[in-house]
């Protein structure tokens, strides 16, 4: 038994210490070497799970001390070998069938018949992980020796990493092969929120255009604006409960669908505007901001504005070149700042959207380096799909990137603080916002939480002249001029209670609503330039017992300088 063990042991550290390569051989794109690395660790994985299912060590597992050791080591080793026969052979053998550069949307089009073929071994070797990770999961380890309990731990740990990244890439071949067109052309609404002006779900969607994928094809048809859709008469309808936080407004203009920080409702309600206006039925909506914009730039390097708009640029002493360093300030400020005229101000933004995809569709820049762009701005919640087609839709909802406010993205524990501006104007992208949780000690067995939300007008003392009346709103909607008004949404987890919201010690009144068995609480907060304002939100009666976690509107500032680490007190359990 202690030779087998010995033997055990040795053979699964061996598996172990190829992760590392193999890691190291996909990252390089390299499938030769990859199908060879885990042909080794499979060596090492069989050899264990045939040790550990010799008749004398079966035996030994029904002893009493030593017994749940046995079994647990036997049930590490055949998940082991599981996971390299059953998950990472089949990956490793589409992997190489699988050009990622071929595979990114372009001008020309790309191949998505192996991504579609490699859906079912995707799927496969999820299920298989997934199914190793459940059975280590249920191993009672209360009577395991340490020397077995912690490589245990670590195993299932490492398994759970990898169950939650095959999950996403099998739901990611089910569903990308059809929506990049892959059964025929897709189209899609683009919104490109401007965090200049706060909506909850970014900014509000100034730029339109509809973004065509026909078997990977990229192309950029009609470009327009949200003013020049107009108002909705009959308004689109939206659920009662949204109409009462966010008024009516929701359903009746373009630029105010996404007051909700829900954005499948946003992007439906958009979707139904856009084809009342144009007669045209999109398959689906996407979002993006000019942060993202920046990010996709860092790869293709800089595009250059050479349409109609040019004369307007240059006469305004715009940059006509736009890189990933300076396409924030330019379209988020200085745009504002020197083009006074809201149609050439639009005619802009539309020559960006316009340079910045054809970028994208000439591939520009290595697929690495989009993808990654690209993801980053999805963890930053500024990039937002929804699909019309239902089946797509319920696999987006898994994922933050759908922009729920319920349903399986959403932490039991999650908290959310969201912006919408009420100055009328661009007065936003002077505002820089920290939020923070501040857990306090449980009442009467029930958590409780403070949000934090601080807020700072840095506009120059004398922005009422400095600064167009564009920008500032110029009085129009009661704000003075260089003030930035706000109304501040913070939602708590289900079936909580909001309490109270406190601003320089003292209570201040706050409207409360119900948003998807959601307590929501809606303060407005003035600021003048250089004024700074803190409100507390408290919420009680949280039933979750998990720790919980934050999502707030993505503005100009980078998520993480805008998310505070949570405090947690120093509690009596007597």
């Amino acid at each position: 038994m202690g030779l087998k063990a010995y033997a055990i042991k040795n053979d699964l550290e061996a598996a172990a210490s190829l992760i590392p390569q193999l890691k190291q051989d996909i990252m390089a794109s390299d499938a030769e070497s990859a199908k060879e690395t885990v042909a080794k660790l499979r060596t090492h994985t069989s050899a264990a799970r045939q040790a550990s299912e010799d008749p004398l060590w079966t035996l030994t597992s029904g002893l009493p001390l030593m017994g749940p050791n046995v079994s647990a080591v036997s049930e590490v080793s055949r998940s082991a070998d599981d996971v390299a026969s059953l998950g990472l052979s089949p990956l490793v053998s589409v992997y190489g069938s699988l050009n990622w550069d071929a595979l990114m949307p372009s001008g020309s089009g790309s191949n998505l018949d192996p991504l579609k073929a490699a859906a079912p071994s995707v799927a496969s070797a999820a299920y298989s992980v997934r199914a190793s990770a459940e059975r280590l999961q249920g191993i009672e380890t209360d009577r395991l020796l340490p020397e077995v309990a912690g490589p245990l731990h670590d195993a299932t740990q490492e398994l759970n990493q990898a169950t939650s990244a095959l999950n996403s890439a099998a739901d990611a071949a089910y569903i990308a092969p059809a929506m990049l067109g892959a059964d025929g052309p897709k189209n899609y609404l683009l919104m490109i929120q401007n965090n200049a002006e706060a909506r909850a779900s970014g900014g509000i969607p100034g730029a339109l255009a509809v973004l065509t994928l026909d078997r990977g094809r990229l192309s950029l048809g009609t470009q327009t604006s949200a003013s020049n859709l107009g108002s909705m008469s009959p308004n689109v309808p939206v659920d009662q409960q949204q109409q009462q936080i966010y008024t009516t407004r929701l359903g009746k203009y373009m630029q105010d669908v996404n007051l909700t920080p829900d954005f499948p409702t946003a992007a439906a309600t958009a979707q139904a505007m856009w084809e009342r206006k144009t007669g045209q039925r999109v398959d689906g909506v996407l979002s993006i901001d000019p942060v993202v914009l920046s990010y996709i730039l860092q790869t293709t390097g800089p595009v250059t504005i050479s349409g109609p708009e040019l004369a307007a640029v240059q006469a305004a002493g715009l940059p006509t070149q736009l890189t990933g360093s300076n396409v924030v300030t330019t379209l988020l400020s200085d745009v504002y700042a020197k083009i006074p005229e809201p149609k050439l101000q639009d005619m802009y933004f539309a020559g960006v959207a316009k340079e910045v995809f054809s970028a994208l569709s000439t591939v520009k820049g290595e697929a690495k380096g989009l993808i990654a762009g690209i993801t980053q701005g999805a963890e930053e919640g500024r990039v937002l799909v929804w699909s019309a087609d239902s089946a797509q839709q319920s696999v987006l909802n898994k994922y933050s990137l759908s922009g729920s406010i319920s349903g399986p993205s959403v932490n039991p524990a999650q908290f959310g603080v969201y912006f919408n501006d009420g100055t009328g104007a661009k007065m936003d992208y002077y505002v820089k916002r920290t939020v923070q949780l501040i857990k306090e000690c449980p009442a009467d067995g029930y958590e409780q939480t403070r949000v934090r939300v601080t807020s700072t007008n840095n506009a120059p003392a004398n922005a009422a002249t400095s600064l167009p009346a564009y920008v500032t709103g110029g009085g129009a909607f009661g704000v003075a001029p260089g003030a930035v008004q706000t109304n501040i949404i913070a939602y708590g987890p289900v079936q909580a209670n909001v309490e109270s919201a406190m601003s320089g010690g003292q209570k201040i009144p706050f409207a409360p609503y119900i948003h998807a068995n959601r307590p929501v609480a809606v303060v407005a907060q003035q600021l003048g330039p250089g004024e700074s304002k803190t409100v507390d939100f408290t919420f009680g009666k949280i039933v979750q017992h998990t720790e919980p976690n934050l999502v707030v509107t993505p503005t100009v500032q980078h998520v993480k300088d805008v998310l505070l680490p949570t405090e947690s007190p120093s509690c009596d359990a007597g």
